[in-house]
């Protein structure tokens, strides 16, 4: 795949705002699939080309009442995927009909180790058990990928690091902040800060941007890396970046505020995954 060129968020607003609207058709629910259950969404035995696609993380929860792997599912990958297509040369997916393809994989799936990279929402509700933490890092180790978002403040987020910590030893694999001078935020936009995004309830409510006040005030980007330096798992913390895929078409004003500030950090997060 050709380097991309760097574009100017200004483009980026344009681009992503003349199709803003998402179509009724991408606005289904989850379709039966259940934490025990199987849906149109289940990752297929085989897939169907090599061509880029998203799969999302079924963790089992701990916490019974939180929306733990369904947070932004399915328009974050759906919209994400559209615009990663638009925006790049990246072949994405896609179904008959032409839309884009997202699967839901388990880490006791076999398709776990076809998919270039996992998204999970909500981390902080996790629960893994040994075996899973072991094919998770096994995956990681292999030259996977993770990307973990929607994590507010620092209970939250000790919870995460409790968790990852049955994947990768800390000592040997530590989560690091990622520094603004990192190629990732420069992969396809000039990413000059990582945005603090809301969740669209929220911002309507108080039209602040910290969900947990002083204790989610300043959002980060943490990252796991292989012992040569590759990202393995990459946290945004304090901030909910697939509500800016998820709800792109839902409000003017929200989009024009969070989603080409989002749409800029997402398309350089997965250039940054497939690239390296």
């Amino acid at each position: 795949m050709a380097w991309p060129s760097t574009r100017s968020l200004a483009l980026l607003v344009v681009l992503v705002a003349g199709s803003a609207a998402v179509l009724s058709a991408q606005r289904g629910g989850l379709r039966g699939f259940g934490l025990l259950g199987a849906g149109s969404g289940t990752a297929p035995a085989t897939f169907p080309d090599r061509h880029f696609v998203i799969c999302r993380l079924v963790y089992p929860q701990g916490r019974q009442f939180a929306a733990g792997w369904r947070t932004d599912y399915p328009l974050g990958e759906t919209n994400l995927s559209i615009r990663f297509g638009e925006l790049t040369r990246t072949q994405v997916s896609t179904a008959s009909d032409g839309s884009p393809n997202h699967y839901l994989v388990r880490l006791t799936d076999e398709q776990l180790f076809q998919c270039p990279m996992l998204v999970a929402g909500d981390i902080s509700s996790m629960r893994l058990s040994e075996e899973e933490a072991g094919l998770l890092r096994a995956y990681l180790l292999k030259g996977g990928f993770l990307w973990t978002d929607d994590q507010w403040g620092s209970t939250q987020w000790a919870v995460w690091m409790e968790e990852l910590a049955k994947i990768f030893d800390p000592a040997e694999y530590p989560m690091v902040e990622v520094p603004l001078s990192d190629p990732l935020f420069r992969a396809q936009f000039e990413v000059e800060a990582v945005p603090q995004i809301p969740n669209i309830q929220y911002w309507r409510s108080t039209h602040d941007t910290s969900e947990q006040g002083a204790d989610s005030a300043t959002p980060h980007l943490s990252a796991v890396r292989d012992h040569d330096g590759r990202i393995m798992v990459l946290s945004s913390h304090n901030t909910d970046i697939a509500d800016a895929f998820e709800r792109e078409g839902e409000d003017p004003d929200y989009f024009y505020q969070f989603s080409p500030k989002g749409y800029a950090l997402g398309v350089n997060i997965l250039l940054h995954a497939l690239t390296h």
